[in-house]
């Protein structure tokens, strides 16, 4: 591993930038030296300023070349200006040759190994940017298989209630005419929430700067998510816990009403009970965290390490199998991980909870 790091520095062509770089980091090291000779600084201590300045040049520049460089000069420097006889290079001194070869393999090892670190970040920020890279392929690759679960049955029903309605209207009953239309306006709505999650992954995805945070109150987010899904799904019942003191968030407080209306619209409809869905507010040390909590049938525990990845299940525990959870659970994710913060799901004694946190702090960290 160190010769691979070791060769591609040494692959790397010396520019203009890098040599005027080491040339102005070696000249300060030089009056630096000078100062600490005026006050009778041994050639040890003065051995050490080019050292320090060669480890500087390695962090500064891109390339072992110029460490080799700066190596050689500080050798020189402290012969030329800091040894008896000064203003003169010699070598040839008693016991110099050893100082010599001790202090440019010195020179050279912290030149290698600076190098070889700094060759070593390059190759981790390399693979944490490909590893992100294939976390978003594989992210975009589960949500074109949920939409295509979710968004194409209940359009193939919207259709079929159309259909039927208008085929055979006249021998319906209103009560039938109004069932039909019940549905396919559910249907709808359903939809336009969905086009509403895939804007959003849009927006996340094809930014090329973090999100626009700002501060917002964390009880006046959960209220506004908890208002707007009322006017979509009236009949869910929620009960809201927040706390005394208000606490503000960064956030993109539009984004973070989506989760919160999709987790609340996920508890309702996979529960399996008419019972109230609990939406709390938890102010910890340096994250808030939000939970979804509902008192139905839980989560199966096959499905919990993967449901939030997009992925679709044939088997359907609800009369409305075609909700199913995939699209606006990856949606979610998408959307905390854009926040930097971390969302999760596990079952309690009489249910399942859907939790996520968001840190105090601003953060730069993107999707």
């Amino acid at each position: 591993m160190f010769l691979d790091s070791l060769k591609a520095s040494l692959k790397k062509k010396p520019t203009a930038e890098g040599w005027w770089t080491t040339i102005m980091i070696l000249v300060v090291s030089t009056f630096v030296a000078y100062a600490l000779f005026e006050l009778a600084a041994g050639v040890a201590n003065i051995s050490l300023v080019y050292i320090l300045a060669l480890i500087a040049v390695a962090q500064f520049t891109d390339g072992f070349y110029y460490g080799l460089f700066a190596s050689l000069v500080g050798v020189i420097c402290v012969n030329f200006w800091f040894t008896y006889p000064y203003w003169k290079v010699n070598f040839t001194l008693t016991g110099y040759p050893i100082t010599f070869m001790f202090m440019m393999a010195t020179s050279l090892i912290v030149s290698m190994f600076t190098s070889h670190l700094k060759v070593q970040n390059q190759i981790i920020a390399e693979r944490e940017k490909a590893l992100a890279e294939a976390e978003r392929e594989k992210l975009r690759a589960n949500l074109l298989r949920a939409v295509s679960h979710d968004l194409r049955t209940p359009l193939t029903t919207i259709i079929g209630f159309s259909d039927s309605y208008l085929e055979d209207d006249a021998n319906m009953t209103e009560e039938e005419k109004r069932e039909l239309v019940t549905q396919i306006s559910d249907d709808s709505h359903w939809l336009l929430n969905m086009v509403e999650n895939l804007l959003s992954i849009t927006r996340i995805q094809t930014s090329n700067t973090a999100l626009n945070k700002t501060p917002e109150m964390a009880e006046e987010v959960v209220e506004e998510s908890i208002s707007r899904l009322k006017k979509r799904l009236p009949h869910v019942r929620v009960l809201a816990e927040l706390p005394d003191e208000p606490i503000f968030v960064p956030m993109d407080a539009m984004l973070i009403e989506q989760v919160l209306m999709n987790l609340i619209e996920n508890a309702s409809y996979h529960s399996g009970t008419t019972a109230p869905i609990v939406c709390k507010v938890e102010d910890l040390e340096n994250y808030v965290q939000f939970h979804v909590i509902d008192f139905g049938t839980g989560i199966d525990s096959h499905r919990l390490p993967h449901i939030f990845d997009g992925t679709v299940y044939s088997e359907q525990h609800t009369s409305d199998g075609h909700k199913g959870m995939g699209i606006g659970l990856s949606i979610c994710k998408a959307i905390i991980l854009a926040h930097g913060g971390l969302i999760n799901a596990r079952n309690h004694e009489n249910g399942a909870e859907f939790y996520f946190s968001l840190p105090k702090e601003e953060s730069n960290d993107e999707f």
